[in-house]
């Protein structure tokens, strides 16, 4: 025999070995080229084509970073892509930006409130109000993030309980708040104002201090503890 076989759900011509589902199980994600991680993604290639051979013509025409900032519509442009494939690609991104926003295993450490804004940049653009919470350790290194509420904020919204629960959870000893103005003007409202300072007494209860509230918009920033909101 000379080797080449139809796996189970494979492709004829291409070796088991050399399977990107194979080479996963064998030896884990990190060994995979991104060409093989997207065919996994995709499962099934285009009119036939060789799954693997699909991939590496998508990655000639766009970047990693092209490919994960796509939305669905974007990515159904591809011809062999519809929309079943395009949502398990939007969605497997989505997860991924979520995880690295989460932390992953990477703690940032906070020394001015200019240091949070690279783990805030996928809300400053919306056009939704999000608010997140920051979880601090004891060396003001980023634990993890919360997507608490979308919507205006107000009581009803976003409540204290929203908040610490998760920080008692992660044994945050600090929190920093944050969210987004999708009008672009930083500003604070009277809500901001009153919701922060709730937030405040609310921390010093818990014994968890909120360091900070950042306002973001596309172009700006607002730290209310330097505004001296709070």
């Amino acid at each position: 025999m000379n080797g080449f076989v139809k796996s189970r759900g494979g492709i004829a011509g291409v070796a088991d070995v050399d399977m990107p589902r194979e080479k996963i199980e064998r030896l884990g994600p990190e060994a995979l080229r991104d060409d093989e991680l997207l065919a996994i993604l995709l499962r099934t290639g285009y009119e036939g084509r060789n799954v693997l051979e699909f991939s590496r013509a998508i990655f000639k025409r766009f970047s990693v970073k092209e490919l994960v900032d796509m939305d669905l519509t974007k990515l159904t442009t591809i011809k062999g892509i519809g929309r079943a494939k395009a949502a398990g690609l939007v969605a497997g991104f989505e997860l991924a930006k979520r995880g690295l926003n989460q932390g992953m295993g990477i703690e940032p450490t906070i020394t001015s409130p200019a240091d949070v804004l690279g783990l805030l940049t996928d809300i400053k653009d919306l056009r939704k109000e999000y608010f997140v919470a920051l979880f601090l350790n004891a060396r003001n290194q980023v634990i993890c993030r919360e997507n608490v509420s979308v919507g205006s904020l107000n009581a009803s919204l976003v409540h204290p309980r929203e908040v610490f629960v998760p920080a008692v959870g992660s044994s945050a000893a600090s929190v920093i708040l944050a969210h987004n103005h999708p009008s672009g003007d930083v500003t604070p409202s009277r809500e901001d104002i009153e919701l922060t300072r709730r937030m405040v007494q609310a921390g010093e209860i818990m014994g968890i201090e909120v360091l900070d509230h950042l306002i973001v918009g596309s172009e700006r920033f607002l730290s209310m503890k330097e505004a001296n909101v709070f």
